[in-house]
């Protein structure tokens, strides 16, 4: 799969952190609203 600029994002399903706890959140619950997405690779690991 690749993402370029200016195409949609594909609708994914992720682990969320929301009000003291996790839950999973899908990219299209936000259709039509602004969205960001911030990413942090190795987060949570010992590197």
């Amino acid at each position: 799969m690749s993402v370029r600029v200016g195409q949609k994002a594909p609708d994914f399903t992720a682990p969320a952190y929301h009000k003291g706890s996790f839950t999973n959140v899908t990219l299209s619950e936000f259709a039509g609203k602004w969205v960001m997405l911030c990413f942090y690779p190795g987060d949570f690991t010992f590197v």
